[in-house]
Order: C-alpha cells, then structure tokens, then sequence
C-alpha cells in the first residue's frame, strides 16, 4: 500500500523508485501483486503517462490515510525521546521566510539538533497531497483548497516612505491627502480594499500608482529609494525604519492587519511538524520592539 501511495505521488513508476530507493523493476513488481491481491487494475501504464483506474483513485484515497496514520505511529514515538528528529520539508514565502521566518527557523533547530530542513521558498500554492512537504506557511487571504489551516500569527501594517520621498513630495498628515500619492503596491492589494484604522475611526481606500508586484521584499526596496508610499507589515519595515531607510507615514494610522497560516494535508501530524507549528506561534505573537 505505501509503495502504491508514492507511485501516485510522484506519477510515475521511475520517480517513486528514486524515492524509495530500489529497482523500478522491483516497485513495479510490488505493485502488480497488490493488484492481483485486490482483483482489480488500480493504475493504467502508457508510456506517456501513469492515470489511475476509478477502483485506482477510490483505494487511494482510503490507503493514503491508512499509511498517514501508520506514518504518525511511529513519528510520534519521537516525542516520547523529548528529541523530533527526521526531514522536516516546508514550502515558505520567500520575502518572509528571509527576513521574519530565518532566524526564527535557525532558533528551533538549536533547540531540535536531531530535525533536518528542506525549505522551499515559492509563491505558488503548492499541492500538499500529491508534494512531499510537511506544512506550508502562507499570508493573507487563502484560497479554498480543502487543506487544513492554522493561524499562527497577525502582521500588523503601516505605511511607510523614504526621507527623500517626504521631502520631495510632502509628508501626508490625513487619510484624506493619500489621494495625491503614488502608491507602491502589492497585487492582492489591488483586487482587496485596504483599510486604515485609528482607534474607531475606519477608512477604506485602494492604493493607487504605476508599480504593482507580488514580492514584499521589492515593494520595501522601491519604497526605501523613493519610489512612493508603501504598506508594509511593521516587522518587515523595522530594520530599515532602523538604519533610516524608511520612515513611518501617518504614525497613528493602522492599515488592515494580514494573518499568517500554517497549512497541513491532515490534523494528524508528527511531533517534528506540531512542535515546529507551535514554536513559530509563539514567535509570531511576541511584539514589535
């Protein structure tokens, strides 16, 4: 049943192999005898590609369970060393995986030694089911997947600009002086309106300018040479706030908080992967200095 789960993972006969480390003949062999053990064709073999039988994709779903719980079985016995140890893989976003998330991850594995890290810093919403990794952690709005998510932490959001930009274009005192800004903007912050709060005072508004992108790290970048008027989460702003880079806009004026997930296949998860969770909360909810 394992052997057939990571057949199906990495879609193909030859990747699993790799994976399992044996012989292609030999995985292919196992997975024969399973089919002549149930009666039943579970995957189609063309030379193209792998595609499963509906019995395929019914027995899948049901052994991949099986094979978690297995899996957990034995990964939880971990916890009773006080030491997780294994290969812990985890698809980050990469602007805050290098400035917020790295030292945080370089603390837990002071404290975990026996825990190895695969860290994919990607964009994209990677799939959990069908990709070998243990957690991703994500920002803002999440899409509908079906995966499980847990919010591990606010950002909250100010705005922000260079000296230079201040001094060449004015320094904005209400929400209302906005409207003669240019905007650095992020793309989400384009379809969703931001918000800025002070005390109970709420005010929408959509950013406007010409530089729109999907990275927090060059939207800070733009922002510190002049570029325009940026909303940044504080924790990312704070170093070059800083060294002077960047100055806080309109102190007393809050933008929309963002929230931070981490996001499973399963609620069943080995200590290594729970532990890790629970760590970075933790480090999430201490405040700014």
């Amino acid at each position: 049943m394992s052997y057939f789960v990571e057949v199906v993972k990495a879609k193909s006969f030859r990747g699993a192999a790799i994976a399992l480390n044996m012989p292609n003949s030999t995985l292919s062999r196992k997975i024969k005898e399973l089919e002549e053990f149930i009666g039943l064709r579970l995957i189609h073999r063309t030379t193209r590609k792998l595609e499963l039988t509906e019995a395929g994709q019914t027995y899948y779903g049901r052994c991949r369970a099986i094979i978690n719980e297995a899996r957990l079985a034995h990964e939880q016995l971990d916890s009773l060393l006080e030491q997780p140890q294994g290969l812990l893989r985890m698809s980050l976003p990469s602007d805050f995986a290098i400035i917020i998330l790295g030292p945080m991850i370089k603390a837990f594995s002071d404290d975990y030694p026996s825990i190895r890290f695969d860290l994919d810093l990607t964009p994209r919403n990677v799939d959990l089911v069908t990709e070998p990794y243990d957690l991703a952690i994500r920002i803002g709005q999440l899409p509908d997947s079906g995966l499980i998510a847990r919010k591990i932490g606010t950002l909250t959001r100010s705005i922000y600009a260079s000296h230079d930009y201040l001094t060449k274009y004015g320094t904005p005192e209400t929400p209302s002086e906005l409207v003669n800004h240019e905007f650095l903007t992020m793309r989400k912050d384009l379809i969703e309106q931001c918000q800025l709060s002070r005390g109970e005072n709420l005010i929408n508004f959509r950013p406007k300018g010409r530089f729109q992108m999907n990275s927090i790290g060059l939207l800070k970048r733009f922002a510190s040479i002049g570029a325009g008027l940026a909303i940044l989460p504080d924790r990312i702003a704070e170093e070059a706030v800083a060294s002077t880079q960047l100055t806080k806009v309109m102190p007393d004026w809050k933008a929309n908080d963002v929230t931070v997930y981490a996001l499973t296949e399963t609620r069943l998860l080995p200590a290594k992967t729970q532990i890790f969770i629970e760590f970075i909360r933790k480090r999430l909810s201490e405040k700014v200095s």
